[in-house]
């Protein structure tokens, strides 16, 4: 499964970034870190005025599709999306099978003015440390790849830090899970992480389920407005957006499109 491949190469990666920059060393550079993070809800929560919340997505490659656009400048993309009124980035940091780069993170926080989801596997608080350190005002959990002790403990640590964590389920056995655990931002996820086929029809399934007062962020997939409206009309706050926008000879222009009332 591509799940389990991409969690162990997450560990190995781990140990070797725990033994070169031990845990303590990171934390301490925290207190030179200029950017503090920021409260991510109210620029997810849809209102009358902004009824279509978009995550964008800074998105090299993909296991399933592999280098999706080969012209990727992070920087020039993340500004294309600021410029088109993207309310929330997607920074994808997981260097294997995605080809991110947790530099990005510190790159784009220093360039763009919009709040920052670090986009990884995270399964360990040094993860969540390093988020803060490199920028981030929020990280995913996917509830997946964690167990409930982990995943509560991860969401627990990153509100210390002032984060907040973008909760990422795929079936209702998740979704109950993330609500236990007291997540406040819940993302359907229409993509299987472990044969990465698609369910579009999941976010409808999953949507009655789901309590309201929490923020609700719609994945992978969407590439039209008649889907976001649609989706919109049925509770998601917001859309995270990636392969259609790298797709794209004119990103802002397309954004624009997209959150046009």
């Amino acid at each position: 499964m591509i799940l389990d491949e991409i969690i162990k190469k997450t560990k190995e990666d781990l140990k070797k970034r725990k033994s070169d920059f031990p845990i303590e060393w990171l934390g301490r550079s925290l207190a030179y870190n200029n950017f503090a993070p920021r409260d991510v809800k109210p620029y997810l929560r849809a209102t009358k005025q902004n009824p279509y919340r978009i995550i964008a997505e800074v998105k090299k490659a993909s296991p399933s599709k592999g280098v999706i656009r080969e012209d990727f400048d992070p920087i020039t993309i993340a500004q294309a999306y600021e410029a088109g009124g993207a309310d929330v980035l997607s920074i994808l940091t997981e260097p294997h099978f995605f080809q991110g780069n947790l530099e990005y993170l510190a790159q784009i926080r220093r360039f763009v003015s919009t709040p920052l989801l670090r986009k990884d596997f995270i399964i360990d608080e040094y993860q969540v440390l390093e988020a803060s350190v490199y920028g981030a005002d929020f990280v995913l959990l996917i509830v997946k790849a964690l167990d409930k002790k982990t995943l509560s403990s991860l969401l627990e640590f990153a509100r210390r830090l002032g984060l907040e964590a973008l909760v990422e389920i795929h079936d209702k056995t998740d979704l109950l899970k993330a609500i236990a655990t007291g997540a406040d931002i819940i993302g359907i996820n229409h993509r299987n992480l472990e044969t990465f086929q698609m369910d579009m029809s999941l976010s409808q399934k999953l949507l009655p389920l789901i309590p309201q007062d929490k923020i609700i962020v719609a994945e992978s997939g969407l590439n039209d407005k008649e889907m976001i409206t649609n989706l919109s009309k049925e509770g998601v706050d917001a859309f995270l957006i990636g392969e259609y926008f790298m797709r794209q000879d004119n990103i802002t222009q397309t954004l624009e499109k997209l959150k046009e009332v």
